[in-house]
């Protein structure tokens, strides 16, 4: 399933297509309203400076803005393409056994059996002070 309603409900879209139709408009009535009273100005032959250079100089911004709008409207196209391409990702849940796991005790293990520990005789305490260069007592 495509995922358009992202892009379509995005504000920032809208934003995009909304500046770019009002720059449009903004540059078209620019461009029309300056050359047409720089045409029948220069026609009549009562055209001023402010008429014919300033106008030329307006008639540029406002087809700028034409192209500028036109570019925002080729962005927004695009992104509104790129956006019913790609898929959403949504993790699907596919239900599966449980596997029961039995619990088993542990063997018992037998204790340790205790090591003992034989305690020094007193063959080796006489061995050991044999050993040793302090003097005995």
């Amino acid at each position: 399933m495509p995922n358009t309603a992202r892009v379509i409900r995005s504000i920032p879209f809208w934003v995009l297509v909304g500046g770019s139709l009002v720059a449009v408009g903004g540059g078209v009535y620019l461009l029309v309203d300056k050359l047409t009273v720089m045409a029948s100005t220069l026609a009549d032959g009562t055209a001023t400076g402010v008429e014919v250079y300033a106008g030329q100089i307006w008639a540029v911004l406002g087809a700028i803005l034409i192209g500028v709008g036109l570019i925002g409207l080729a962005l927004a196209l695009t992104l509104g393409t790129i956006g019913s391409l790609a898929r959403a990702v949504t993790p699907s849940v596919v239900p599966q056994e449980i596997d029961v796991v039995e619990v088993v005790e542990p063997a018992t293990v037998a204790a340790p059996v205790a090591e003992t520990i034989a305690a020094p005789t007193a063959d080796a305490d006489e061995s050991a002070a044999a050993t040793t260069d302090r003097p005995t007592v």
